[in-house]
């Protein structure tokens, strides 16, 4: 199948997605609290069979895990249609994805046992504990100490913009197991969040989604806690990466989407020097770029997809498409959904707006799970290797 064409059963799913979206998950959001998290909205996502796609059986062979609607193309089709409807939604099933993916790819049998069923179900939180204080996007120099204990370890320091803390029920941790050794010294582990020692703080922030801060004070993990193998933390962590960053170049473009068609349909009616916004050629053609540019991310989100099914996380070329679909989607999002907001004026500004609340949420994406800049340096890299 060609990478920009979607199939008539993927195009129903996400017909079938933004309808859900907007008749059952929309009216969950709106009962939430901002800045916290929303238990019976990631429930919901759990018994409707979404989050159960973010974790296939182990061991499908590259090529097989993209027909249909699974897949890294179908987290990108999830999260771009859940995200034109209900962009709290398409946030609770990403977090949800990123925190216990590193279980599901990397995890001992009794590890995914106790957990994914419960993340898949919507009852446990999870969330990937990387950015840290002084390292944010240059995972390599994270310092959160992982010293020896016996046979495992304390982990003591602090970890910060953290989506889902502190209220998560589990949290991948990326600690420093072996010093001055850069990205070969890192461990991941899988930490329930009742471990004595870890506490954390909610911060503040834009984005109406939960992020906080998590502070380790000695707590002690063993070696049935580790993730993946010690001191090779790091690979469990680009890998997960490689694999999200496409979907939230399609969380990006599902914001895209929606901010075109509200502004599509306000230029159309909205009455202005003899006639509408849109026969204004000026308007209509600030139109006309917010759809080209909307649908060539959207192209090059669903090609970056394709070839992680189709090839495997570590081929070469993946995540340097990977980059390039997160850098265009988000970098298109924010223009279009900024240009939609100059076109509706002042009614845009007005708290509880559909633009208002999309000019909050995407932000954000510029800069989690590496800044465009960091993706930038990630395709130079690539291209003078």
């Amino acid at each position: 199948m060609p990478t920009f064409s979607l199939d008539p059963a993927q195009t129903t799913w996400c017909t079938e997605l933004r309808a859900l979206a907007a008749d059952r998950f929309r009216p969950l959001a709106e009962k939430g609290d901002p800045g916290q998290v929303n238990r019976p909205l990631v429930a919901a996502l759990g018994e409707a069979g979404l989050l159960g796609r973010l974790f296939p059986e182990p061991g499908a062979p590259p090529g097989t895990a993209g027909t249909g609607v699974g897949g890294a193309l179908g987290l990108c089709l999830m999260r771009e249609s859940l995200a034109y409807a209900c962009t709290e939604a398409e946030t609770a099933l990403a977090l949800q994805g990123l925190g216990a993916h590193p279980v599901h790819a990397y995890g001992t049998a009794a590890q995914r046992e106790r957990w994914l069923s419960e993340a898949a179900a919507g009852r446990a939180i999870a969330a990937f504990a990387l950015s840290e204080p002084g390292a944010g996007s240059d995972a390599a120099a994270l310092s959160l100490a992982a010293d020896r204990d016996g046979p495992g370890w304390r982990l003591t320091g602090e970890k910060c913009w953290i989506s889902n803390a502190p209220e998560a029920d589990f949290y991948t941790v990326f600690a420093r197991t072996t010093r001055d050794a850069g990205s070969r010294g890192v461990t991941a582990f899988l930490v329930p969040a009742d471990r004595e020692g870890l506490t954390g703080t909610a911060l503040d922030m834009l984005s109406p989604h939960p992020i906080g801060a998590l502070d380790f004070d000695g707590v002690r993990v063993g070696p049935e806690d580790v993730i993946g193998e010690v001191d090779r933390g790091f690979r469990v962590a680009m890998t997960t990466l490689n694999r999200f960053r496409p979907s939230v170049g399609a969380f990006a473009v599902g914001m895209a989407a929606a901010a075109l068609d509200a502004t599509l349909a306000h230029t159309a009616r909205r009455d202005a020097f003899g006639g509408t916004l849109a026969d204004l050629q000026s308007v209509a053609h600030q139109v006309a770029e917010m759809a080209t540019r909307t649908e060539a991310a959207r192209l090059m989100v669903y090609a970056a997809a394709s070839a992680y099914d189709a090839e495997g996380p570590r081929a070469p070329g993946i995540a340097r498409r990977a980059a390039m679909a997160k850098l265009l989607a988000t970098e298109t999002a924010q223009y279009v959904v900024d240009t939609a907001v100059q076109l509706h004026g002042a009614r845009a500004l007005r708290r509880g707006h559909l633009l208002e609340h999309l000019y909050r949420e995407v932000r954000a994406p510029r800069i989690y799970e590496g800044a465009s800049e960091v993706q930038r340096g990630i395709i130079a890299k690539e291209l003078y290797a």
